[in-house]
């Protein structure tokens, strides 16, 4: 429960080693205290008695670099996290009217005219959740143009230095470190979700390591267009101001008597370097985020890179019996399955079996699988349609698009515009139908496209659209969720397309990645666990050359190596397979069940990140603890250099399960890496247990 001093003016936020403080003036300005180290209420009041800085006093701002929550209007100058207009005005001219504190956090109400603004405060650990409720409780309409869900701000710091990560399709999650400039930096999406370009996460810092030093970290929770925008100011000043929508051109308009609440943008402070300051993002996601994320994922099998859309339901029982020989938990059938699906061209829409392929739909095949001991999934695709469909030819009025104009169209297909009740509807009645069909344990939700003709020409306000797309498919899925609570869902969107916090509260992992190249992978999943932790990463052993991408050959081992840092799942062409793939295929998958509740549950360090020699992750939970190793390249018969372990007790003795050798807690693991790698492209794991 949040600290109050006895004014009531200041207020204390406090985990187990930082604490978050702001303040209310007497001119009834709310300004930032502190961010960072714990400290105690006095000296929060303390830091509230000092007098604000005059610098520049005709020309600047008094409350630029302050102000907890800038809004458009009055004496500000930084960019706004709030702008509203009326038919009368523009902007917010607000007053403090009281606050709400308990064991749910701390909420301040203010007001202006009509409008009744909500700022939300929550710890959790060591993270700092932040959201805002904008009610309309005047008599005429209102605009949001602009509805941030928080700004931060950091303490006064030379050289900050601003964390991200990049990527594009089959290369997310990229991460790249440089310089923080004045001015401003702004990260996010025009594309209606997530991207692949970049995640809603940013991390600063001035000197920090991987396990040493003070980093601020900062994501938001939206699955759709965002926006994140990193100033220093020109007092050198940092203001880190993120929330939905990517320009100002409007968000909502409210009539009298609605709401709006923004997503969660959650930070944290660790002054563990970047390792710990990810250990802090995945325990609180493992806590507070993720669904039942203390149950392990199951190893999967999915079809797709077997048979892509050519299947049928005796192939896919063979894929199903191969399957479960190597002990795979779960099989997903991927694309292919439904309506005139016969290559990407039609059927998105239709979400009934295609009778041909299934004659009696999808149950004969789910009880199958289920009597092999697996569970049993499905691909879909539910907010996309295909011109070629019998939904499009019933109902070419629920896309997005734009009146005389041409409808866009990427892979064959246009966006449904989920913002309309009657596609809601028509949505639940076909995946609520399916799901008590037939025993379906899993779904693989795919959003293959972005938005580009977004319109909506009978709607008064059609740009509401961007929101109400996302909010109608939280809906959906919590929907779904509620009335089948065994069926588990997995966030795709051409790969890494939609990866942030908010489609994780609703779904129990994501799809990193369409490459499934096993190198490439380890750029690829050193960004995502940045953030992310591996209990929701999906990783797949496919076929090896890699002819989807570029055509490396790399051996068995490292694929399932590479894949075991996530949660595993196969994705060959099982058919092909030799019997001698199967059965060491086997072996990796009865490894990985024995190190699953470390690598989905432990905790993670980064011991070398994977620059093009030896890279290696490890993870620690109680008295056990694994090694996954990589060795990508060595020159001139170097040798493989010593990894130095982390996060084990410095005084006890772990024995090398691999090698039987006996180390202190703290050492430097040589043997067991040089008897476990041999060449390039090759990988290795190293399990301890302490004795």
């Amino acid at each position: 429960m949040p600290e109050i001093a006895d004014n009531g003016r200041t207020w204390l936020l406090s985990g187990p080693t930082s604490s978050y403080a702001l303040h209310l003036t007497e001119a009834d300005e709310l300004v930032h205290l502190h961010w960072g180290p714990g400290i105690a209420l006095a000296d929060a009041e303390a830091l509230a008695a000092l007098p604000p800085s005059e610098r520049g006093a005709s020309f600047e701002s008094p409350l630029d670099g302050r102000e907890e929550y800038p809004v458009e209007g009055g004496p500000r100058f930084v960019r706004p996290a709030l702008s509203v207009r009326t038919d009368e005005r523009r902007g917010t001219e607000w007053s403090y009217r009281d606050f709400e504190a308990d064991d749910d956090g701390l909420r301040l109400r203010f007001r202006d005219a009509g409008l009744a603004v909500t700022l939300h405060y929550r710890m959790r650990g060591d993270v700092v959740e932040r959201w805002t409720t904008l009610r309309n409780d005047g008599e005429g309409p209102l605009e949001l143009l602009r509805a941030d869900s928080a700004t931060w701000t950091l303490p006064e710091r030379d050289d900050w230095r601003l964390s991200q990560l990049h990527g594009r399709w089959a290369a997310e999650s990229r991460l790249t470190r440089s310089p923080l400039t004045y001015g401003e930096q702004v990260i996010g999406s025009r594309r209606g979700h997530t991207g692949h370009q970049h995640l809603p996460w940013v991390a600063l810092d001035t000197d920090a390591t991987e396990e040493r030093g003070e980093v601020y970290g900062c994501a938001l929770g939206w699955s759709g267009t965002w926006r994140i925008a990193v100033a220093q100011l020109p007092d050198a000043r940092v203001q880190i101001t993120g929330g939905v929508g990517y320009d100002d051109s409007g968000l909502l308009r409210l009539a009298p008597g609605e709401s709006f609440t923004t997503p969660v943008f959650a930070g944290l402070w660790s002054d563990g370097g970047f390792g710990g300051a990810s250990r802090t993002w995945h325990a609180y996601q493992r806590a507070y985020v993720v669904p039942d994320a203390e149950r392990d994922r199951p190893v999967l099998f999915n079809s797709w890179e077997a048979t892509y859309f050519d299947i049928s339901e005796e192939q896919q029982g063979t894929l199903a019996r191969r399957a479960a020989a190597m002990g795979v938990e779960l099989f997903v059938v991927d694309d292919g399955w439904f309506g005139a699906r016969t290559g990407d061209h039609a059927g998105l829409g239709d979400w009934q079996p295609n009778r041909d392929r299934f004659p009696n739909g999808l149950k004969p095949l789910a009880d199958q699988v289920h009597d092999l001991g697996m569970q049993f999934g499905i691909w879909v695709e539910p907010e996309m349609v295909n011109p070629d469909s019998e939904l499009y030819r019933a109902h070419p009025d629920w896309v997005q698009f734009q009146s005389g104009r041409k409808r866009t169209e990427f892979r064959n297909q246009l966006v449904l515009n989920l913002a309309r009740e009657d596609v809601q509807e028509y949505l639940w009645e076909q995946l609520h139908g399916l799901l008590s069909s037939a025993p379906v344990d899993y779904v693989k939700w795919d959003f293959n496209r972005c938005f580009t003709d977004a319109g909506w020409p009978d709607d008064p306000y059609p740009q509401r659209l961007w929101v109400d797309h996302v909010r109608a498919l939280y809906a959906l899925l919590d929907r779904l969720r509620a009335a089948h609570p065994g069926v588990a869902f997995e966030s795709c969107s051409g790969g890494g397309g939609r990866i942030d916090l908010g489609i994780m509260s609703r779904t129990d992992q994501v799809w990193t990645s369409d490459n499934t190249d096993p190198l490439d992978r380890l750029d690829i999943q050193h960004g995502f666990s940045q953030i992310h932790p591996a209990r929701v990463m999906a990783a797949w052993v496919t076929d090896s050359p890699n002819t989807q991408l570029n055509g490396r050959v790399s051996s068995l081992r490292f694929r399932f190596v590479s894949a075991m840092a996530g949660v595993l799942g196969v994705g060959g062409d099982l058919s092909e397979w030799s019997e001698e793939e199967l059965a060491e295929a086997r072996r990796w998958v009865d490894l990985y069940k024995e190190i699953r509740p470390l690598v989905q549950q432990g905790d993670l360090y980064r011991l070398r990140p994977p620059a093009g020699g030896l890279s290696a992750v490890q993870y620690v939970r109680g008295d056990e603890s694994v090694v996954l190793a990589w060795l990508q390249a060595q020159r001139f018969g170097e040798p493989v250099p010593a990894l130095r372990l982390r996060g084990l007790d410095p005084t006890a003795s772990y024995e090398c399960r691999e090698t039987g050798e006996v180390h202190r807690g703290a050492v430097l693991l040589h043997h067991g890496l040089r008897t476990g790698l041999r060449g390039d492209l090759d990988a290795t794991v190293i399990r301890l247990r302490r004795i």
